[in-house]
């Protein structure tokens, strides 16, 4: 851990992809009826450790992607518990029309666990960092669309939705480096669908976070802290359905909101909070993401950088609000 990091000298770094691998092989020892699919990159995604535990459940279907998401949508229809996985950027715009028609349109219980997510991909570019996938799978009726904070959140929600009353399409997206644990370790604490959590509680605004941009907010709320500004934090680890409830409590506590996502701006979560906000608090907010355009090949945290997804930012975010507040 580097000292001068306050992201790994607060937590410990640990893999989503790990845990995620690890939750499916013991739900692999428990049930029959969890099956995984992934296209050539069981390594990547990590679904060769099932793959060596129940190689007759495990399908690889080579690099056809838009097959597996067919497959998966097949096997449901005959009771499985389907997980394709793959990369975000091949599990969202590549097989677009086999989610819509064979799985969100049926309502069949595939659960798209996608990996490699946003600009911390990093070196592979643009053709690989999807910053639109929020966007593209909340659009789709009968999608829950999950993201997860970190490792440990990670394992619990693939445990959530395999379970009998959560069947039904799920997109869970995490990204390929390993992130802080934020949630606690404890793996069998509650992970419950379209629940938001408040992480700290404050009276003068409303950080609300997703993914990796959690542990940025809580950052930012610490140093807003030893301005006399008190900061609300709100984990949304469901951003469809959202928690209408807890929005609209926080909001108006606190009168002002800050959203902060690794996504593009266009359609992700900030997007929805301004949605839920409009109909039901009208309070000032400003959506921190990537803007509406592309990402570009560079190192994690040179991007991060580049695109403002930076705890500064979040405070300049923070100051905005509060300036229309008043």
């Amino acid at each position: 851990m580097s000292a001068n990091n306050p992201i790994s000298s607060r937590w410990q770094l640990e893999s989503q992809r790990s845990y995620w691998s690890r939750a499916l092989v013991e739900l692999g020892l428990q049930r029959q009826d969890i099956v995984a699919l992934t296209a050539d990159l069981a390594s990547s995604v990590k679904t060769d450790g099932f793959e060596k535990k129940f190689p007759e459940r495990h399908f690889n279907v080579g690099i056809a992607e838009a097959n597996m998401m067919s497959i998966a949508a097949g096997l449901a229809t005959t009771g499985k518990v389907a997980f394709a996985s793959t990369f975000a950027a091949f599990g969202t715009g590549r097989v677009y029309d086999q989610i819509r028609q064979s799985i969100a349109y049926p309502k069949v219980n595939v659960k798209i666990i996608a990996t490699h997510a946003g600009i911390t991909v990093g070196g592979d570019g643009a053709t690989h960092q999807i910053v639109e996938d929020i966007a593209i799978m909340s659009a789709l009726p009968n999608m829950t669309v999950l993201i997860p904070a970190d490792a440990p959140e990670t394992y619990r929600a693939i445990w959530e939705i395999a379970e009998p009353e959560n069947s039904g399409p799920v997109y869970l997206r995490m990204g390929r480096a390993d992130v802080p644990t934020i949630t606690g370790s404890d793996l069998d604490e509650n992970f419950k669908i379209g629940k938001a959590k408040i992480l700290r509680d404050g009276e003068d605004i409303t950080l609300i976070g997703t993914g990796v941009m959690l542990s940025r907010c809580l950052i930012a709320a610490d140093l807003l802290a030893k301005d006399k500004i008190s900061a609300q934090v709100i984990n949304i680890s469901t951003v469809k359905p959202l928690d209408i409830e807890v929005l609209n409590k926080a909001s108006h506590k606190t009168g002002g909101v800050v959203t902060a996502e690794e996504h593009s701006i266009m359609g992700g979560l900030g997007s929805q909070v301004a949605h839920a906000l409009a109909e039901n608090a009208h309070v000032p907010m400003k959506a921190l993401g990537i803007p509406d355009v592309f990402g570009e090949s560079g190192g994690s945290n040179e991007l991060m950088e580049k695109f403002g997804l930076t705890v500064e930012n979040i405070i300049k975010a923070v100051h905005h609000v509060l300036k229309r507040k008043d």
